[in-house]
């Protein structure tokens, strides 16, 4: 018995030390809470990834050998395997509580943008390009020097913007917000201004479950708060059978419906690993066109993550005074690999998730929280019916009150100097109005480096970072630049 506390109290020592869960002022139990916390907050992707990159295209059919599709399976088979993996080896050697799984960004540009000029094949290759780039990027330092050159005010600016943008996403995901159909309001309450419809009603009452327990100090509160509100959807589906929405129901689930699964174990398919192809895009639509593609994927992945973790990192108290954090340099290497990673399975470039800012409201401040994220994805590949189970909205209501907590962030920023101000507002706002942290960071830089400049403080701006914003407003433009080249 004595041998048995000892290895216990071994492999805890170990832990503690590997991961500075003492240091950083965290528990093991609080770490694996917050890894169950980011998982389910995140388990989405597994079952949206699909539905974005998989499907039927009649106009891509003569283009892939797939007849023009990824099967849904086997996306959500290399999803959940990619996420997995990613994860963990970010956990273990970055050792910060960031989970990583498919970019829905650069997923849904791919889809919509990419394929139909190209195959599902050589645009992952183009996403393994992608990820090559940003690896040298970050291991010759050049992406360690960009982040450092980022005033203090903006960076919290990037923290402020996220948290609105994930609690924006919240309400979205939930109903709470719907397009209006019209060019003005493009956007309004609930469906025709009502939010009575079921699932909404849900989201409602996990939002209020988990703002009290948040509020009360709880311990495990989002945790908490997502379990109940799941047994309270699925009582409530069970009576009301609602089913989802699929684009015609409007009062019904918006991706999951709550429903226990009469099968649980499943064999994953993961024929898609290493189906890509590299260099078959360059034959394909041309060098110059292949490039931009590469460049706009570059611009994205890189400033999306570079956001992120900016704002996971603040939230979870890890970051000094200028906004860096321990470790920098491993994870932006580690976030690069998940590109390449992302585009070798199919699964779209792989990125640090703001989600797992769930995980850390919930108390994460180590990478063993990205251990447990990492190893529940891995077990998801054999349990995909369980990550169906939470619906959206009650993932949504952990994101609005993560968002809340984000937003403390904006206390930090000067709003006397409007040289300051000016930008940070621009870049809170236009992250949740064009769904995008990658516009948000750039137009804040962009401002930044003029309104500055021109205003008398020139010497204040870091040459780097007017080469930033440089390469911003080639990205911001480049429809008519690709226009002009004939690419399509």
């Amino acid at each position: 018995m004595s041998t048995s506390t000892r290895g216990r109290g071994g492999v805890s020592a170990t832990l503690d030390r590997f991961f500075e869960i003492g240091a950083r002022g965290s528990t093991i139990a609080t770490e694996v809470r917050g890894g169950l916390v980011s998982f389910v907050a995140m388990a989405y992707i597994v079952v949206l990834n699909p539905l974005i990159i998989g499907g039927f295209s009649a106009d891509q059919a003569a283009l892939d050998v797939n007849d023009g599709w990824l099967p849904a399976a086997q996306v959500a088979a290399a999803t959940a395997l990619t996420a997995g993996v990613m994860t963990i080896l970010f956990g273990v050697v970055a050792r910060l509580p960031f989970a990583l799984a498919a970019g829905l960004g650069i997923n849904s540009f791919l889809a919509v943008n990419v394929v139909g000029q190209v195959t599902w094949a050589e645009a992952m290759g183009l996403v393994v390009i992608n990820g090559v780039i940003i690896v040298v990027l970050a291991s010759t330092g050049l992406r360690s020097l960009i982040f450092a050159a980022v005033p203090a005010q903006l960076k919290a600016a990037i923290t402020v913007g996220i948290g609105l943008f994930i609690a924006f996403i919240g309400l979205v995901d939930a109903g709470f917000v719907r397009t209006s159909g019209v060019a003005s309001p493009p956007l309004q309450l609930g469906e025709g201004g009502s939010i009575m419809t079921l699932p909404t009603a849900i989201f409602v009452i996990g939002l209020v479950i988990m703002g009290v327990l948040v509020a009360r100090r709880v311990k495990g509160a989002l945790l908490i708060g997502i379990v109940a509100t799941t047994i309270l959807a699925i009582v409530a589906e069970a009576i009301f059978a609602v089913g989802p929405s699929l684009g015609t129901n409007p009062a019904g689930w918006n991706l999951n419906t709550p429903v226990l699964p009469t099968t649980i174990v499943s064999l994953p398919d993961l024929s898609l690993v290493g189906a890509f192809d590299p260099f078959g895009a360059f034959s394909r639509i041309g060098a110059l066109a292949a490039i931009m593609i590469v460049f706009t994927l570059v611009f994205t992945n890189f400033f999306d993550a570079m956001g992120t973790m900016t704002g996971l990192a603040r939230g979870a108290r890890l970051s000094d005074v200028d906004g860096t954090f321990p470790r920098l340099k491993p994870a932006l290497i580690v976030e690069g690999i998940g590109a390449i990673a992302g585009g070798a399975t199919s699964t779209s470039s792989n990125t640090v998730f703001v989600d797992s800012a769930a995980g850390i409201g919930e108390g994460a401040r180590t990478g063993l929280a990205s251990v447990v994220t990492g190893t529940l994805f891995l077990l998801s590949m054999f349990l995909t019916p369980l990550t169906q189970v939470v619906p959206l909205e009650v993932a949504a209501a952990a994101l609005v009150v993560v968002g809340t907590l984000m937003m403390a962030q904006v206390s930090e920023i000067d709003w006397t100097d409007f040289g300051v101000a000016l930008p940070a507002f621009l870049t809170i706002t236009v992250m949740p109005f064009t769904y995008s942290i990658a516009n948000g960071i750039g137009v804040g830089f962009l401002s930044w480096v003029l309104v500055r400049s021109l205003s008398g403080k020139a010497r204040s701006v870091s040459p780097l970072l007017w080469v930033v914003a440089a390469g911003f407003l080639i990205y911001f433009v480049r429809g008519p630049i690709e226009a002009a080249f004939g690419i399509v």
